[in-house]
C-alpha cells in the first residue's frame, strides 16, 4: 500500500493557518495516518477544523487542540495598536453549562479593534475562531473563522399531514425512503447532478475559484456530510396555534435535516482563512480570527461567495426535501428553515454591523426556526423574542458535553442500542461519537434561553439517517 503523501500546502487549502501548527499536523499524519487514503485524512482534518473541542481526549488530534489556543493563558495583545485592549462586554446563557475553552475564545474574540457586540449561548463549547454557540457583531468587517468551515449550515423541517402512527406500523417504508433518497458522507456525491437554479447564479461563472468549484458542488446539490449531519423523520407535536407558525394543534410527520454547504463551503472557507491570516498579520494566538474588511476587494468576494454557499446550502436541504416528499406522495403543509455559521449584516444601537453566528441561530423578532436536541432527543419549533443581550440570537442545537474520542471509547455499543430502544428510535448509520450521551441536555439548554425563544412546538425523531455503518444491532 503506498504510503500517504500530504503537503503543508493542502493543509492550508483546507483551512489550516500558517504557523508551527501545520508541522505538527503534518508529524502527526505521517506518524499515525500514512496508509489511510488521502482524501479520508482531509476529510478527518477538515471535521476536526469545524469542531476541535470534540476531539480534545483524541489519542492523535486530542494534542492539536491545546495548540490551537485552547489552553493559552489570555493575553489581551494584539499586533495591531489600536486593539480594544479592555474587550467589550458579552452576554453569558447558561454559564454553567460551558467550558472554560469556549469562554476563553470569546475573550479573545472581544478583544478585536473591529468587536461591537457579542454573546454566547447555552450550547457553547470550544470551536475554531469563534465558539461553537458564539456570537459577535463587528463594525465594517468579516471574519472568515467566525462563519466557520461549514457556511451556512442549516436545519430544515417540513410538517406533513400525515399520521405519526404509520411511522411505526409503516416503518419499513420510511426507513426505505430515507436509505433511497438521501446521500451521506464528506467526499459522496451524485452521478447524475439533479437541477436546480442556484447551479446558475452568475458567480458561478464570474469569479475564478468558484467556476473550479462548480462541477463537484453540483455533483453533491442535494447530498449530507458526516459528523452530526443527519435526515430523519419524526413526531411533530403542537400544543396551540401560532399565527406565524400556522399549523392546528395535533400532532404530525415531520422530515428534519441537518447539513450544510458540502464541499464548496468549506473550499471557499479555507481560502478566505488563509487570504485574511495573511492580510492582517495578527499574533499568532489571533490568527484564527483574523478580518476582512468589506470595503476591502476581498472581504467583497467573500461576502458574495458566503451568501452564495448560503444559498447553496439552502438549494441542498430543497433538494432533500423534494424527493422525500415525492415519496411520500404529499406536500408540505409548513416548512420552517433556519441556519447558523453565517455573517449577516444587521442593525445594532442605530448602525450596520456583522453579526456573526457560529453555531447560533437568528432569533429576531418573530424569526422562526428549530433547535434539535440528539437523535433520541426532541428538537424545538421556537420563535424568536428579540433579545438584544443576544444580539437577537439563540442556540442552534443542545451541544456537545462529550469529545468524539471519549464518547466512543465510554459508550457500550448495549448503551447505545438500550438508549434508541428506549426512545423508540430506528437509526441507519450513526456511531457513538453522536450518541446521545455525547450531547448536553436540550431541555436544559432551552431552560437556558427563555428570554431568547418562545417554543411553538416539539419535533420527536423516530427514523434518524446518519452517515456510518450499520452494525451493533442498528440498521
Amino acid at each position: 500500500m503506498a504510503k500517504l503523501k500530504l503537503t503543508a500546502k493542502a493543509l492550508r487549502k483546507i483551512g489550516f493557518p500558517d504557523g508551527p501548527l501545520i508541522s505538527q499536523v503534518l508529524l502527526l499524519v505521517q506518524k499515525h495516518y500514512k496508509f489511510k487514503p488521502k482524501d479520508a485524512v482531509l476529510e478527518l482534518l477538515q471535521q476536526f477544523l469545524a469542531d476541535p473541542g470534540a476531539y480534545r481526549e483524541d489519542p492523535v488530534l486530542g494534542s492539536l487542540v491545546a495548540k490551537m489556543g485552547a489552553e493559552e493563558e489570555r493575553k489581551p495583545v494584539l499586533a495591531d495598536p489600536s486593539a480594544n485592549r479592555q474587550g467589550i462586554q458579552f452576554s453569558v446563557f447558561g454559564r454553567d453549562y460551558i467550558d472554560e475553552a469556549a469562554f476563553h475564545q470569546m475573550y479573545q474574540a472581544a478583544r478585536l479593534p473591529i468587536s461591537v457586540a457579542g454573546a454566547i449561548m447555552p450550547d457553547g463549547h470550544f470551536g475554531y475562531g469563534l465558539p461553537i454557540g458564539g456570537v459577535l457583531a463587528t463594525e465594517g468587517a468579516v471574519i472568515p473563522n467566525g462563519v466557520g468551515m461549514d457556511i451556512g449550515c442549516r436545519m430544515c423541517l417540513s410538517v406533513y399531514d400525515l399520521h405519526p402512527q404509520d411511522l411505526a406500523g409503516k416503518s419499513a417504508f420510511f426507513l426505505k425512503t430515507l436509505d433511497r433518497e438521501t446521500l451521506f458522507g464528506g467526499s459522496a456525491s451524485f452521478q447524475k447532478s439533479p437541477d436546480h437554479e442556484v447551479m446558475d447564479h452568475p458567480l458561478f461563472f464570474e469569479m475564478p475559484q468558484l467556476r473550479r468549484l462548480h462541477a463537484e458542488a453540483w455533483k453533491q446539490l442535494g447530498s449530507s456530510g458526516s459528523g452530526n449531519h443527519f435526515v430523519e423523520f419524526g413526531v411533530v407535536e403542537i400544543a396551540e396555534k401560532d399565527a406565524l407558525l400556522g399549523l392546528e394543534p395535533g400532532r404530525y410527520i415531520g422530515l428534519l435535516s441537518h447539513s450544510g454547504s458540502r464541499s464548496l463551503g468549506a473550499k471557499i472557507a479555507a481560502h478566505y482563512i488563509d487570504v485574511a491570516i495573511r492580510k492582517r498579520r495578527l499574533e499568532q494566538e489571533f490568527k484564527h480570527l483574523a478580518w476582512l474588511y468589506l470595503e476591502e476587494e476581498e472581504g467583497a468576494a467573500y461576502w458574495a461567495a458566503m451568501n452564495l454557499a448560503g444559498d447553496y446550502a439552502s438549494a441542498c436541504h430543497e433538494v432533500i426535501h423534494a424527493k422525500i416528499a415525492r415519496a411520500l406522495g404529499v406536500k408540505p403543509l409548513r416548512v420552517v428553515e433556519n441556519h447558523h455559521n453565517f455573517a449577516w449584516k444587521e442593525t445594532w444601537e442605530g448602525r450596520e454591523v456583522i453579526v456573526h453566528r457560529k453555531g447560533a441561530t437568528p432569533a429576531g423578532p418573530g424569526v422562526m426556526g428549530i433547535i434539535p436536541g440528539s437523535m433520541t432527543a426532541p428538537g424545538f419549533i421556537v420563535k424568536g423574542k428579540g433579545n438584544p443581550a443576544s444580539v437577537n440570537s439563540a442556540s442552534h442545537g443542545a451541544g456537545r458535553q462529550m469529545s468524539r474520542t471519549v464518547a466512543r471509547n465510554t459508550i457500550t455499543d448495549k448503551m447505545f442500542r438500550d438508549a434508541l430502544e428506549s426512545s423508540g428510535v430506528l437509526l441507519i448509520g450513526g456511531d457513538k461519537d453522536e450518541s446521545p450521551f455525547a450531547y448536553k441536555d436540550i431541555e436544559t439548554v432551552m431552560q437556558n434561553q427563555t428570554e431568547l425563544v418562545d417554543v411553538l412546538g416539539k419535533f420527536l425523531p423516530r427514523i434518524v439517517r446518519m452517515d456510518g455503518g450499520r452494525g451493533d444491532g442498528r440498521r
